[in-house]
């Protein structure tokens, strides 16, 4: 399925997911779609690795939880984040370490509290290797850290290989 990109989100310094200085993290980067929803693409090193070759069941979850998790700030101008309840993984097939992992997430319901959403990490023959169901509060940055986005490094980074559409 093609999915047109309307927008990029930010990276930061050391976020074990997008943080582009962190040595051994993921430096995803995520896509915001025409449909509501948000791809993440990295590329998997051998630091991510459980059994050779395969990418750690704990960072397929961690992904799926920061993807669902970021989905809330489509189109938020308002600066909300989410703060994991609780996360349901499936594990259906192993995730290679040789090629780029994307992922897709989205918001199915919402209330002025809670949010709710789903998210799948797709192999690049289309079948789904990760299915993740999450429950999320809602609460803006300053009541869940103390965090600088100058000394954080929260920005968006364009990258001229940012895609235009991504096929999942």
């Amino acid at each position: 399925m093609r999915h047109k990109i309307t927008g990029k989100q930010h990276n930061s310094k050391r976020c074990f997911i997008c943080g582009l200085e962190n040595s051994s993290g993921l430096k995803a980067s995520f896509y915001e779609t025409a449909g509501n929803e948000l791809i993440a693409t990295f590329m998997p090193s051998e630091e991510h690795q459980s059994y050779p070759g395969r990418l750690h069941g704990g960072i397929a979850s961690a992904i799926l939880d920061e993807t669902i998790g970021r989905a809330i700030s489509i189109g938020n101008v308002e600066q909300v984040w989410g703060i994991t309840v609780e996360l349901s993984v499936e594990y259906k097939k192993p995730i290679p370490l040789d090629k780029e992992v994307r992922v897709i997430g989205r918001i199915t319901s919402q209330n002025s509290r809670f949010f709710e959403g789903t998210g799948e990490v797709i192999l690049d023959n289309g079948e789904i290797a990760v299915i993740a169901r999450g429950r999320y509060m809602k609460a803006p940055l300053a009541k869940i850290a103390d965090f600088d986005p100058i000394e954080n490094k929260w920005q968006i980074v364009a990258d001229p290989q940012d895609p235009a559409i991504i096929e999942l």
